[in-house]
């Protein structure tokens, strides 16, 4: 069987006004969906980013796969690099250029060839991977502060979640997300407002949730000293799991690691297999967030977690903005890892349109459960396909801008980091 077809289709879904240290989520977040067609007739997906790069990669790369074996994963890494470049990974700024976008090319479509060997051979995704070590993968409440509404109506109907700019508002988000899904960490997306601010919201979920672990992304908003100020604050009675970005290069991770008395989580500053030696040479972070859309996919996933075990490093999972497909993927190889010993991130709940057949995964008890069937499991909405592209087409938006979108509210706005 070989390659007949390669299909990128951009969408563009409904997102809340989601605060964060650069600004606020835009009213339409974009992804893209893979689909390599085989002659028999058998597609595997793949889901990846929506931006113009990803989605101008992905074209220049997708003849190339036509006549290729799904199961020639080599055969794909190779027209990946003939496109793209094949240099050494030694990693890059956030989000992917240069070689990242190599590894995020190279995830995009080898979800979608695994989910094709899983259909022939009629086996689930994580057989492929060696088999499942649990049956089910937590995930954990991601919540934000955010806007009642976006600032222009975008001619959807209204957020329910409304407004949540106070402790109060999210101790009420959070019951909220863990009443309806059953979640047992619950993480706070920082970097928006005054350290104490945010930590008076940590305290008042641990007042909430005395037995929910609980972590804080600011996103690389603070600076060294600010972080050595508030340290003993977050080290009060053991208030956080783990502390998750508080600066922004590997170096100010490096130097906060010598004074933090919890152990500190990264998806920002080791984002590539070139940045472990610096990372273990500084210690600067005993918990790697891996996302299999930028780590240069699955099989790139298993290794870091290997790579983690053999130093010392926890692993979890980072999520953007994502559909059924990913968190399929997700869960897949979550269930593979041994040493996931973190809830992985998702923002699937605040995500409303899917794109796959029968709607959204379920999340029960805080976790995901393997999905059923052979491959990925999950199959297209061709309706919602073509609804979600549509949206694409009429939204405007080709790369996401949350300092754009921020300065809808504040004309002022300015981005820099370290904001504190």
């Amino acid at each position: 069987m070989r390659i007949a077809a390669v299909r990128v289709t951009p969408i563009a879904f409904r997102d809340p006004p989601l605060l964060n240290v650069w600004g606020v989520h835009e009213p339409w977040a974009l992804r893209s969906v893979i689909e390599v067609e085989l002659d028999d007739g058998k597609v595997g997906l793949g889901e990846s980013y929506g931006d113009l790069e990803t989605l101008g990669n992905l074209d220049r790369i997708k003849g190339a796969l036509v006549g290729l074996s799904p199961f020639d994963l080599n055969g794909l890494m190779k027209s990946v690099y003939a496109v793209v470049g094949g240099e050494p990974d030694t990693g890059s700024t956030f989000p992917p250029k240069g070689d990242k976008a190599r590894a995020t090319a190279v995830a995009a479509f080898e979800v979608a060839f695994l989910d094709l060997q899983g259909q022939i051979l009629g086996l689930p995704l994580h057989e492929l991977l060696g088999g499942a070590v649990r049956d089910r993968v937590p995930y954990s409440a991601y919540l934000f502060y955010k806007f009642e509404k976006h600032k222009e109506d975008p001619g959807y109907p209204a957020d329910d979640w409304g407004e949540v700019l106070t402790h109060e508002q999210m101790v009420g988000e959070a019951r909220r997300m863990v009443e309806e899904y059953g979640f047992g960490s619950i993480k706070l997306k920082g970097g928006v407002f005054e350290p104490d601010f945010e930590i008076e919201t940590l305290r008042a979920l641990r007042r909430a949730f005395p037995t929910a672990p609980l972590r804080i992304d600011p996103n690389g908003g603070w600076s060294v000293e600010t972080t050595r100020r508030v340290m003993p604050q977050l080290a009060a009675d053991g208030l956080l799991e783990y502390l998750e970005d508080p600066t922004g290069t590997l170096e100010e991770m490096g130097e906060v690691a010598k004074f933090a008395t919890m152990p500190l989580a990264t998806n920002m500053v080791t984002i590539a297999f070139g940045h472990i030696p610096r990372t273990v040479e500084l210690n600067a972070v005993q918990v790697i967030l891996s996302d299999h859309h930028y780590w240069g996919g699955l099989r790139a996933t298993q290794h870091l977690a290997m790579i983690g075990r053999t130093f010392g490093i926890g692993i979890s999972m980072h999520s953007n903005s994502h559909m059924g497909i990913s968190l399929a993927a997700m869960t897949h190889v979550g269930a593979t890892i041994p040493n996931l010993v973190y809830a992985c991130d998702t923002h699937y709940p605040w995500q409303e349109d899917e794109v796959t057949a029968g709607g959204k995964l379920p999340i029960k008890g805080g976790c995901v459960e393997l999905p059923q069937g052979p491959g990925l499991g999950v199959t297209l909405d061709r309706d919602a396909l073509a609804r979600l592209h549509r949206n694409y087409l009429d939204c405007g938006i080709r790369v996401r801008d949350d300092v754009k979108e921020m300065r809808k509210y504040d004309p002022s706005w300015n981005p820099k980091k370290p904001r504190f």
